[in-house]
């Protein structure tokens, strides 16, 4: 090999590198991103407060004063939030799901429609969640 095929300059490499956890607050993501990452975050929360929801029902058909207790024990606030926290979970996964499943169908997937689509799941999650939330803390 000839000396000047060895003494060549090698080309500067442009680095990619993944985002950073310090550089999340940095990074503008669309807002689909941000209904995907709700549709994941919402179908997790459903599955981790399963069984509190299933504990909470079956230990309320058990007879009409576990009824009378259970009754009483959903009207705790903390327990409202949980249970406002979960129906959040439900409509913002069925709404996004809902979505998915029109984009499965090849509409909507232009940039506009799916900005569009996104901003809709989340209105709709949102003003069905605080419609349960009026009616759970009883403001009718």
């Amino acid at each position: 090999m000839s000396e000047a095929v060895r003494e060549a300059p090698k080309k500067e490499r442009p680095e990619f590198r993944n985002i950073h956890v310090t550089e999340l607050s940095n990074y503008r993501m669309p807002l689909a991103a941000i209904v995907s990452i709700l549709h994941r975050i919402s179908g997790v929360l459903m599955f981790v407060l399963l069984p509190f929801v299933l504990y909470l029902l079956q230990n309320s058909l058990r007879s009409e004063i576990s009824f009378a207790y259970y009754e009483g024990f959903v009207t705790y606030p903390l327990v409202k939030l949980i249970i406002l926290a979960l129906t959040w979970g439900f409509f913002q996964h069925f709404c996004a799901g809902v979505r998915h499943l029109v984009m499965d169908l090849h509409v909507g997937l232009d940039k506009h429609s799916a900005r569009k689509s996104s901003a809709t799941v989340l209105v709709i999650s949102l003003v069905l969640t605080a419609l349960v939330a009026l009616k759970l803390f009883g403001v009718f």
